[in-house]
């Protein structure tokens, strides 16, 4: 099953190139996470929508480093529609704001695109809980995965994002979760 992980896309390897200075040192814990969530999100899908997971998975949480705030969502999203303007994708614009805007939500998404925006959902929720929730992921891939792109700190780095935004923001600490 390994031989299904993908460990480069050029489309995220592209975007981690010309982001590298504003990720800086976070660039690894960021990429493991796109890369994690990015083979959940193939594997939930059988292989489909390649392409839109490529971008949605590296613009989800990238408004951290660009806009340096826990209050992401916005920041990726406008990156995001940017970017897929600028390469002649903008009919992909809606469906990955929703990929991107609804990855935290706590229910499942019955809204448009409603597929891969709950695919993408249930990818992120897979590794933000460390696999302790992971839908039809097996737990013997998310180990593989995990073995492949290590968390490196990636969930210490969250926690110590929530509790600088919590002395800031006490009445909405988590900005980016919905219901």
């Amino acid at each position: 099953m390994v031989d299904n992980i993908i460990q480069q896309h050029p489309i995220i390897e592209a975007l981690f190139a010309s982001y590298a200075s504003v990720i800086g040192k976070d660039t690894e814990k960021y990429r493991n996470h796109v890369y994690r969530i990015f083979n959940y999100t193939l594997f939930l899908s059988n292989n489909a929508d390649e392409e839109k997971y490529a971008i949605a998975a590296f613009f989800h949480d990238i408004g951290i480093w660009t806009n340096k705030t826990f209050d992401y969502l916005k920041p990726s999203i406008d990156l995001a529609k940017a970017y897929l303007l600028k390469n002649n994708k903008e009919n992909w614009s809606d469906e990955i704001a929703l990929m991107i805007d609804n990855h935290h939500k706590t229910t499942a998404y019955k809204g448009n695109y409603k597929n891969t925006v709950e695919i993408f959902r249930k990818a992120d929720w897979t590794d933000v809980s460390l696999g302790l929730i992971h839908f039809e992921i097996p737990s013997d891939y998310i180990k593989q995965v995990e073995n492949q792109f290590p968390y490196n700190g990636f969930h210490l780095f969250l926690v110590k994002l929530f509790f600088k935004n919590l002395l800031q923001h006490p009445f909405k600490p988590l900005p980016m979760f919905k219901k």
